[in-house]
């Protein structure tokens, strides 16, 4: 891949308001990627990286009063499925690679409102490493590698469906 997270927890331009619930999550994420008993490969660790700060992307956009309630509500829907026990890959069964479902799902969520979300916004918001556009290819090409391009061509075409 193009890009690399980095194991550091970082908080570029982020609320601190929020800084406490992101630090964890991406320490816990950090520490499951430096851990030498983890189950995960580094594909699935990178993806895995990144989740914190799609995440808090994601909330932190749902929340600016400039963002239309059409995009609120697709953005809710993706937070939703991220922060619930009932999906596609359970992390109850499967542990941190129960992850990589949701942050791929938030991420097409993404790549399909960033043309309408003003610039200055993501800019703003994005506390992740590298290129939010980068970052966004980079784990859908993971997502292809780790669960086939046939599960990411059904959840590409699910999405367009929700439009």
């Amino acid at each position: 891949m193009a890009w690399k997270p980095s194991l550091e927890v970082k908080m570029k331009s982020a609320n601190p308001e929020h800084w406490d619930f992101y630090r964890r999550f991406r320490q816990k994420m950090c520490s499951l990627a430096r851990s030498p008993n983890r189950r995960v490969s580094s594909r699935a660790m990178e993806i895995l990286l990144v989740g914190p700060d799609l995440l808090h992307l994601a909330l932190r956009l749902m929340t600016d009063p400039s963002v239309s309630f059409k995009h609120k509500t697709i953005l809710g829907a993706a937070v939703a499925y991220f922060i619930s026990p009932i999906d596609l890959i359970p992390e109850a069964l499967l542990g941190p690679f129960g992850y990589v479902d949701d942050i791929v799902i938030l991420t097409f969520v993404l790549n399909q409102l960033l043309n309408d979300i003003p610039e200055h916004l993501v800019e703003r918001y994005w506390a992740g490493d590298g290129d939010l556009l980068k970052v966004i290819r980079g784990v859908i090409m993971g997502a292809d590698r780790i669960l086939g391009k046939g599960m990411i061509q059904r959840l590409r075409n699910h999405m367009k469906l929700a439009e």
